[in-house]
């Protein structure tokens, strides 16, 4: 049986995103699986896969909202941002408490300039950053724009949970770490979950065990569901056969994608332009 459509895994701590897609493979036995946005290994939480035809739709989401919940200790800092890493400087943050990380968070909300940790998958002349740091090469990551649209605290013992809504290419473990620098303790990420990620909740998503016990076809979700922020429209059993077939025809709406339906099954997603549509990508067979 093949499938087509979107998976959300509830993605296990150890394992990477890769990991994930490759387990679907194999219980799924199909190849053509993608993901929607990588997790650290050890972060857990809403891991969206693409199944079969669906795999052209990863890369065209336009729900780039993110929520994580992060644990974070102060008066430590590792090479990787997080407590997995190597430990590269200690101090001591015992003056330091609620109230005063609490003050520091509008600084670090809206529209921020970030800069990537040095193990991370971004390509720098090609290679991976995490790629460069294994071989011992000294780099810095450029800084880059990020969108952070609320940050709320909590404490938890000696350490701190911070819930962070945000957009695509926001690094939690650089927003850790920069609070730790800024407060001049030092900081390390201890923990992970994304509870939300372009369009789809936690409460949504299953286990790698509940997709290897049960029937796969039930847990899957409709690939239209990452264009909801595109208009929809019904073709006609004429039309029908034009837009599938890469014609182009007169279609009278403002310029932009679209939806497109044919009694109620999504046949792919179209662009309009000049009055005239034709197909931008074809999901249904």
């Amino acid at each position: 049986m093949s499938y087509n459509g979107i998976l959300c895994i509830n993605k296990p701590e150890g394992f990477t995103s890769f990991d994930v897609v490759a387990k679907c493979r194999g219980i799924l036995r199909e190849r053509r699986i993608g993901h929607g946005g990588t997790l650290d290994p050890m972060a857990t939480g809403v891991l969206p896969l693409f199944i079969g035809r669906a795999t052209a739709a990863a890369d065209r989401m336009t729900d780039t909202r993110k929520i994580y919940t992060a644990g974070f200790r102060l008066g430590i800092q590792t090479d990787t941002y997080d407590i997995t890493g190597q430990v590269v400087a200690v101090k001591d943050a015992s003056r330091v408490g609620f109230e005063d990380v609490k003050a520091l968070l509008p600084e670090f909300t809206g529209a921020i300039m970030q800069r990537p940790p040095l193990y991370s998958a971004i390509k720098i002349d090609g290679q991976k950053l995490y790629q460069i740091a294994r071989k011992g090469k000294e780099v810095v990551p450029p800084l880059r724009p990020v969108q952070i649209d609320k940050l709320t605290l909590k404490e938890d013992g000696s350490d701190f949970i911070l819930r962070v809504e945000c957009r695509k290419g926001t690094y939690i473990r650089s927003l850790v770490h920069d609070i730790g620098q800024r407060l001049g303790t030092g900081a390390v990420m201890t923990s992970l979950v994304r509870e939300f990620s372009s369009g789809f909740s936690l409460e949504e998503c299953v286990t790698l065990e509940q997709l290897q016990n049960g029937d796969p076809a039930e847990f899957l979700m409709a690939t239209d569901r990452v264009f909801m922020d595109y208009p929809p429209i019904e073709l006609t059993h004429s039309l029908e056969k034009l837009f599938m077939n890469g014609a182009a025809f007169f279609w009278k709406a403002d310029d932009g994608f679209v939806r497109v339906y044919h009694q109620d099954v999504f046949l792919g997603l179209g662009r309009v332009s000049n009055q005239m549509l034709k197909a931008e990508k074809i999901f249904c067979d």
